[in-house]
This record gives structure tokens, C-alpha cells and sequence, in this order.
């Protein structure tokens, strides 16, 4: 992820500085047959034949590490503030992914990550880094939190439980991690000064850290490392925010000494009015091909994934596979065998059923888990008294699906009290949401705007109510509609039920912002809080996430 100085001077930095060279490595005819194997499993004809289109997921999945594990492929990414943290996607063929798990079961960072006292927001898990060790048979993930200290979580599965395995009071800023063949653990971090630290054979401390390269003037800024061991020589992979990827190479062990080569800069992105594609990983199939996953900035919706595949030169160096001369809105589908099962899609329904979340929800900070429940649907007992919905515990939040979709709930508020304020929301540093007021007794269902944040992630509007009308019972069905396409008009609209099956628009449409600095994208939000007295509750028992 990221910035490591003044966030704010990113564009402007990005703006005056200068690559190396223009464009990228050509995919030349020698580069081509010196290519490393391709995947030599069998394969139908048709999965030969078929092709995938970017981006392969669109939803806010940014400063991507991707490795694989036999025949499965694991994809963690940065979540900031939400809890839990640094999610882990799995999928069998590089362009099918499901929810799988959290690296970070809460953020016990301190209390501003329980919206007590202090807020989080743009804190928290930034570019991170997942790793798998043979010899214990145990997933690692490595991060640095707010430019002080690293944490180690492990689990013998992605789903869990994941638990923190030290504390280092080292900053190991945009993390890559390493197991050596020979098990040795190995982490490249740093913004523009990169270096290598050797931990421990238990992985707890750090043994040794050497400084291994500076990052030319001519380059400006290189960070979000990510660190591989190829064919007896060691890469570290690197972003240049938010246009460029370069990657060292050393032959003569992890500490160097390495040289640099432009992977790629300014490269035409197969989004329209989206940005350069940059700062993923690199993953190989058990036949040997390899592919390139970054993330493509596409604001109002976040940073999305791409994939392409990518060939060696001769001597050893990285180069993406282009379709004239950009990266490709599509490509031939990674041959591979018939996955063992299909991976649980990214929309659909939940009726919250069973008694925990699952993978997909993340939490606007930490909850009060003494204020929610899971028990065949979910109860949002009030956690808060505030007006601002920005300073409410126990919004839960869902990634929105690119490039248009809706977001449906059913809510039953007949247990809400006097001020309270229950409703789905379209989440970000400028939001809105439709929900239901209860006061005096009576019961209303609103569309409420203008709620903002500056750029130190301070409140400055709780938000205007531009349209409602009188409801009866105490069940309703809510709806957001968002066009998350990058230079688009962004709209978001809202609309409500009393019956599940018609849906009566209110209120104008929202315009989602779409500045970068928020660096997450918009999201779904269920909430509620009180504005007068704790006590009341809301039940929801279905959510559906539909594409058109």
C-alpha cells in the first residue's frame, strides 16, 4: 500500500517524477521460447480454448500477496480499519475466488481501533504479506502497523485459528516474506531504502537486517516488496505508487547485492478510466507458468485485481505478456486441471444462517461482540449513542460488486427504541444511507446525505435527511444501487419495500466520491445506533448482493 510520508503529496509526487524508461518490456520472440515451462497438465480442449476477462474480481482487494499451496491459490489483502483483518481469498484457477478466512482476528492495536476515544480510520493493516511453511505445515502473515512495529499471526489453515505468533519492534513497512528452501525466513520491506532482515528459525525476533538497495532519483519511490526465491535467485518486487513496477534480482543470496529492472510504467490498464496496473505478486501453476496479479486504482470501488501472464528472458528477468502494447482486457484461461470443487461465489444471498459470520463481513472497526449476534439471522443490539454514524460501533460492512450492483436487507425493527437509527448505508468518507428513524413512537424510513469526513478523517457533517415517508409493521426491505465504474457518474440510489417485492425509490441519487486518499473503496454498511438510549435492537435476516 501506500505512502509512507505525507499521504497527501502522492499525485503530486507521482506527477514530477521520472521512469526509466517509457512504457514496458517488450514480449519479444526470444523472451517467448526462453520462457520458463508451460503448465503441463492435462486439460480439456474447452479449458484450453476458454479465456478469462479482467479484472478477475471487482471488488476493493488491494496490496495483493498471492501464493500458491498444491493445487490452491491464496490472495490476502489490506483492509485498513475493518476488522478482522487482512482477508484471505482462495480459488483453484486464478480467476474464481471465494472468501476463505482473516489473517487478524482483531485489531487489539489500541483503543482507537474500538472507536473509544479515537478513531482508526486509514490505519490499521496496510500492504502485508502471506507466506506457507513446509516444514510446520503453517500459514504466516507479516505486517507492520502504523510505521512502529511487526506482527506475526500463524494458522494451519487459511480458515483458522489464527493467532499472533510474536511481536517485533521492528518496522517491516510493505512486508514481503520469504521461506527459503532451506526454511530460513527472510522479510524485504521499505519505502525507497529497501532492506532484508533474517528472523529467527521460530520466526519470533529478528536475527539480522542489512539495507540491500537505494532506489535511484531517477525512479523516485519504491515499496510494497514482495520476496521470491526463483531458480536459485533472489527477487524482490516492487511498486512504483501508482504507475510503475520494478523488481531487483540477486544472484548471490537475499542480502544482495541486486540490480533493478522496470517491469513496467504507465501501462494502459483494462479498466476504462481506471489506473496503471501495479503492486501485486507473482505466483507460479504446478506446470510452471506464471502470472502477474496487481490491482488497477477504480475509484468510487476501490483498487481491483488483474491477472496476466507473464515469461522470462534468458537471463532471468520478469516480463507481462501485453495485448497491443497494454495489459489485456482478457487472456487464454491458466491451463489447469478441473478444479476439486466450485468455489463459493462473491454475490448472492445471506440468510446469516448458523451462528458466526461468515468470511465476507468486516466490521467499521472493531465491534462491541456483546452488542451483535448470529443465530439463523443478525441482531445489531445499539452500541453507541452518537449522531454521527461515523463514530457508531458495530456497522458491518460488505465490499461492493463492480461495476453496478444492489445491495438488499430485510430488517425487522420492531424492537428499536425512541432515536434510534437502524438502515443500510453506502460507506466511505462522504456517505449516505436509507434507513428507519423511530422517534416519538413513530416510525419513519429516510434518506439521509452529507455525511463527510476532511482529510484527517474528522467528522464534518453527520448528514442530511432529503426524503422519508411514514411506514407501518415492524418489517422492511432496504436497497442501494451502486455504479462504481471509474470516471463514470458514480450514482448511488436507494429504495425501500414493505412487502419484499415492490420497491419505491427515495430520495435523490448520491454521487460516491472518489478521492484516493480514503485508499479503501465504498462498501455496503448495516447499521445501527441510538442517538438518545441504548436498549433497542434490529434483527436482519436476509442480505443478497446481485449484479445485473
Amino acid at each position: 500500500m501506500s505512502w509512507l510520508h505525507d499521504e497527501h503529496s502522492r499525485r503530486k509526487a507521482l506527477a514530477t517524477a521520472t521512469g526509466l524508461v517509457a512504457g514496458t518490456l517488450p514480449l519479444s520472440a526470444a523472451a517467448r521460447a526462453t520462457a520458463l515451462p508451460r503448465e503441463s497438465a492435462a486439460v480439456t480442449p474447452a479449458a484450453a480454448a476458454a479465456q478469462f476477462t479482467n479484472p478477475v474480481i471487482w471488488q476493493d482487494f488491494a496490496d495483493i500477496d498471492i501464493i500458491r499451496v498444491g493445487n490452491a491459490y491464496y490472495y490476502s489483502a489490506s483492509t485498513m480499519h475493518y476488522s478482522p483483518g487482512a482477508p484471505i481469498l482462495r480459488s483453484y484457477d486464478l480467476v474464481n475466488w471465494e472468501f476463505a478466512g482473516h489473517s487478524v482476528p482483531v485489531l487489539d492495536f489500541g483503543s482507537k481501533y474500538d472507536l473509544s476515544g479515537s478513531r482508526a480510520y486509514v490505519k490499521g493493516v496496510w500492504a502485508s504479506s502471506l507466506a506457507y511453511r513446509p516444514s510446520n505445515r503453517t500459514f504466516y502473515w507479516l505486517g507492520c502497523i502504523e510505521f512502529s512495529r511487526s506482527y506475526i499471526y500463524t494458522a494451519p489453515s487459511v480458515e483458522g485459528l489464527w493467532t499472533r505468533l510474536t511481536t517485533i519492534n521492528n518496522a517491516y513497512y510493505d512486508a514481503g516474506l520469504l521461506i527459503d528452501s532451506d526454511d530460513t525466513m527472510y522479510v524485504s520491506y521499505g519505502n525507497t531504502t529497501i532492506s532484508v532482515a533474517q528472523l529467527s528459525a521460530d520466526g519470533r525476533t529478528q536475527v539480522r537486517a542489512q539495507q540491500v538497495f537505494t532506489t535511484p532519483s531517477s525512479v523516485g519511490t519504491l515499496e510494497g516488496s514482495r520476496f521470491y526465491k526463483i531458480n536459485g535467485n533472489y527477487y524482490i518486487f516492487l511498486t512504483r505508487p501508482a504507475n510503475g513496477q520494478y523488481i531487483l534480482k540477486s544472484t548471490s543470496g537475499p542480502f544482495g547485492p541486486y540490480t533493478m529492472r522496470q517491469v513496467l510504467l504507465n501501462l494502459g490498464g483494462p479498466v476504462s478510466g481506471g489506473g496503471v496496473p501495479h503492486q501485486g505478486g507473482l505466483v507460479q501453476t504446478p506446470g510452471g507458468a506464471w502470472y502477474y496479479m496487481a490491482f488497477v486504482d477504480a475509484y468510487p470501488g476501490g483498487r481491483i485485481p488483474v491477472l496476466a501472464p507473464v515469461s522470462w528472458t534468458s537471463d532471468g528477468w520478469p516480463v507481462v505478456q501485453l495485448v497491443n502494447g497494454a495489459w489485456g482486457a482478457s487472456y487464454p484461461s491458466p491451463a489447469l486441471p478441473a478444479p476439486p470443487r466450485q468455489v463459493t461465489p462473491l454475490t448472492g444471498v445471506d440468510t446469516f444462517d448458523g451462528t458466526t459470520l461468515k468470511p465476507q463481513w468486516e466490521w467499521n472497526h472493531n465491534p462491541d461482540n456483546t452488542k451483535w449476534s448470529v443465530n439463523n439471522g443478525l441482531t445489531l443490539r445499539t452500541a453507541t449513542v452518537t449522531n454521527d454514524l461515523y463514530w457508531a460501533r458495530n456497522t458491518l460492512t460488505h465490499r461492493i460488486q463492480g461495476p453496478t450492483s444492489t445491495a438488499t436487507i430485510q430488517l425487522d425493527h420492531s424492537a428499536m427504541r425512541d432515536g434510534d437509527r437502524a438502515g443500510l448505508a453506502l460507506l466511505r468518507d462522504s456517505s449516505a444511507w436509507i434507513g428507519v428513524k423511530r422517534d416519538g413512537g413513530a416510525t419513519r424510513v429516510a434518506m439521509v446525505s452529507g455525511l463527510t469526513m476532511d482529510g484527517n478523517w474528522n467528522t464534518t457533517g453527520t448528514g442530511t435527511e432529503l426524503a422519508g415517508a411514514a411506514v407501518q409493521g415492524g418489517r422492511i426491505w432496504l436497497r442501494a444501487t451502486a455504479d462504481i465504474r471509474p470516471g463514470a457518474g458514480r450514482p448511488g440510489t436507494f429504495s425501500y419495500s414493505t412487502d419484499g417485492t415492490n420497491f419505491f425509490r427515495l430520495g435523490p441519487s448520491f454521487t460516491m466520491g472518489n478521492d484516493w486518499r480514503f485508499f479503501m473503496g465504498y462498501r455496503y454498511a448495516i447499521f445501527n445506533h441510538a442517538t438518545q438510549a441504548l436498549g433497542g435492537s434490529v434483527n436482519v435476516t436476509r442480505f443478497e448482493l446481485a449484479t445485473p
